[in-house]
């Protein structure tokens, strides 16, 4: 009786992780055993970098900030912790957007950040 292999479905299984690795250099996308280890890796990497693309961009967001501020005339951290006093809940990436795209509307917005601080900074020391 001759032996099992169930070779269709490893056959399925192994060209579909060559397939994954095609544009791969050199044996990575010739050979299955590599192709695999290189196929995983890939995935690692993917999965481990769509977590940090979302740190990257807030990062991203922030260096803008700083700069707009610093151009209005105030510090990122007391402009954030302006708009916090000021009850104004946009995040870093409508903010940036907004200094990039709408000068005007951003120096509203760093007034209102200073007025906040002053009654803030008034309510503290009464």
């Amino acid at each position: 009786m001759p032996r099992v292999t169930n070779s269709p479905a490893s056959r399925k299984r192994r060209k579909k992780v060559l397939k994954y690795a095609k544009g791969y250099f050199g044996n990575k996308s010739k050979l299955f055993r590599y192709a695999k280890e290189a196929v995983q890796h890939a995935w690692q990497y993917a999965y481990r970098d769509r977590k940090k693309k979302k740190a990257e961009f807030r990062g991203l967001w922030i260096v803008r900030l700083n700069a707009a501020c610093r151009n209005a005339g105030i510090s990122y951290s007391r402009f954030i912790e302006g708009l916090k006093a000021a009850n104004i809940a946009l995040d870093r990436k409508v903010l940036s957007d907004i200094a990039v795209r709408d000068e005007v509307a951003f120096n509203a917005l760093v007034k209102k950040a200073q007025d906040a601080l002053k009654t803030k900074a008034a309510s503290v020391k009464a």
